[in-house]
């Protein structure tokens, strides 16, 4: 029967062109398979084959584990304290081996044998496809479509097959059998059964990918896309920025008469794409982002990573877009949040802002309404400024002289102090559950304090928009963390 492995082995190499070590291996794990369902529950098994002689043993293992894990599986597990009265210097990882009686492969033994030996190679020569062609580097996969799976569209190249999953398809379009497809590769899941790369024609990064093709300046580093964002059949955006002076960046991706812009708008079934100059000032960037839509001004809100943008009425409709896409598409293209308003709603948001500073300066600072105002007038919105500021600025201004420079900032000093304490102080009766969610600050802890909501529970109930007028947080951000307050309420 030795005899008859070897020449198993041999034959299954010559035959599927596979090293003969890894039929080895397949060979041993089917072994093992067939052992450990003789022995019954959820033993481990190790099979190991004579590569020379094709004699094999057969072994009955155990995983040394920390006491304090416990065993999670006695029949293949051994507590540390156990395992070094039989082997003293064995380590947490180590398994422990008995040797035990090898399994007879008789005829029908042995032609299930093969099947699974057959199976576990064509797994391993998949794998080996699968890994040659992912070596290529490739970004896009070109095939053709094979077939429907659950929905899914499975698209053949070559011996590999990749899957276009419904939701990374575009809107409305119809891809038949036969069909030739490109698509961007998002990566390989293991789990998945059949077809492992995952592609997609919905992604930014299939976008970046199509111009990099149209656009030799791309790839020959002239030019860059910086990002990219996509509402995808209908609308898109991309920043690029160019590392040669004598390179224009945007006319260099749309190409003569349109011809590279309009070669990835056809591949994506005639989605527009604007074509934005990306620009290392933040502010600049949006004001690009948000073209056709000509901006008056803009406030940059660094600490709330966000900007509120000032448009005339006529180009309020045009900086919003058709159910917001322009400016939720320049918001996901730059990053930032950006708050589209007309020059009254600044205005009066301004005034609101600065009627709430100017109580708390007032209020913290013990000073009348003039000196918050001279405060405010300087740019000073906040106590940690007044505090903080290097201690020349405030000495430049010219209504203050320096003792009342040096007062401000020791009673600005005080209050910030005062306020902690306190803040400590809610923060203290807030359980522990609540404390550790994540996305609180402690500054938001003690909100919520402030409000009543002392448990993980108290959050969980809170609807969204008790959750924006209690606490300040947007919509997105209250739903999030209502729902992650929610989620011990559906463990088992």
């Amino acid at each position: 029967m030795n005899r008859e492995m070897l020449m198993l082995v041999d034959a299954i190499s010559r035959e599927k062109a596979v090293e003969r070590e890894v039929v080895f291996g397949a060979v041993e794990a089917a072994l093992a398979s067939a052992t450990k369902k003789l022995n019954g529950g959820e033993v481990d098994i190790r099979v190991a084959v004579d590569r020379e002689t094709g004699d094999y043993e057969t072994f009955r293992r155990w995983l040394v584990v920390p006491d304090e894990a416990g065993l999670q599986n006695p029949d293949a597990e051994e507590m540390l304290s156990d395992a070094v009265e039989r082997i003293a210097d064995i380590e947490v990882g180590d398994y422990i081996e008995e040797a035990i009686e090898s399994l007879t492969i008789g005829r029908i033994g042995a032609q299930a044998a093969k099947q699974v030996i057959l199976q576990k190679i064509r797994d391993a020569e998949r794998e080996q496809l699968l890994n040659d062609y992912l070596s290529r580097g490739d970004k896009i996969f070109v095939g053709t479509v094979k077939r429907l799976d659950k929905g899914d569209i499975i698209v053949e190249s070559g011996r590999v097959e990749g899957r276009l999953k419904r939701s990374e398809m575009i809107p409305k379009e119809n891809l038949r059998s036969g069909d030739r497809v490109r698509a961007f590769i998002l990566g390989v899941d293991p789990m998945q059964r059949g077809a492992q790369i995952m592609l997609s024609r919905s992604a930014p990064g299939f976008m970046i990918e199509l111009f990099a093709q149209e656009v030799p300046e791309i790839e020959q580093g002239l030019l860059e896309i910086k990002s990219c964002a996509r509402d995808p059949g209908s609308r898109a955006k991309i920043a690029v920025v160019s590392h040669d002076r004598r390179v224009d960046p945007i006319g260099t991706c749309v190409g003569v008469r349109g011809s590279r812009v309009n070669g990835v708008t056809t591949e994506l079934g005639g989605e527009r794409v604007d074509i934005v100059l990306w620009s290392e000032d933040p502010a600049q960037f949006v004001i690009g982002a948000l073209a056709p839509a000509n901006v008056q001004s803009i406030v940059v809100d660094e600490e709330r990573h966000a900007m509120d943008v000032v448009v005339d009425e006529e180009n309020l409709a045009i900086a919003i877009g058709r159910g917001g896409q322009n400016v939720r598409l320049a918001s996901d293209l730059t990053g930032w949040r950006i708050n589209i308003m007309t020059a009254e709603e600044s205005q009066a948001k301004q005034a609101t802002e600065s009627e709430s500073v100017r109580k708390i300066f007032i209020e913290k600072l013990d000073v009348d309404e003039e000196v918050a105002d001279i405060l405010i007038a300087e740019g000073f919105t906040s106590l940690e400024e007044v505090a903080y500021v290097p201690l020349q600025e405030m000495l430049e201004i010219e209504s203050f002289d320096e003792d009342t420079v040096h007062e401000l900032r020791t009673r600005a000093k005080d209050a910030l102090l005062t306020m902690e304490i306190a803040q400590e102080t809610m923060v203290a009766q807030v359980s522990q559950d609540l404390r550790d969610l994540d996305g609180l600050t402690p500054e938001l802890i003690a909100t919520l304090a402030s409000g009543g909501i002392h448990s993980r529970d108290d959050l969980a109930d809170l609807a969204v928009d008790e959750l924006v007028e209690l606490a300040g947080v947007d919509d997105a951000q209250a739903r999030t963390l209502i729902m992650k307050a929610r989620e011990h309420w559906f463990t088992v």
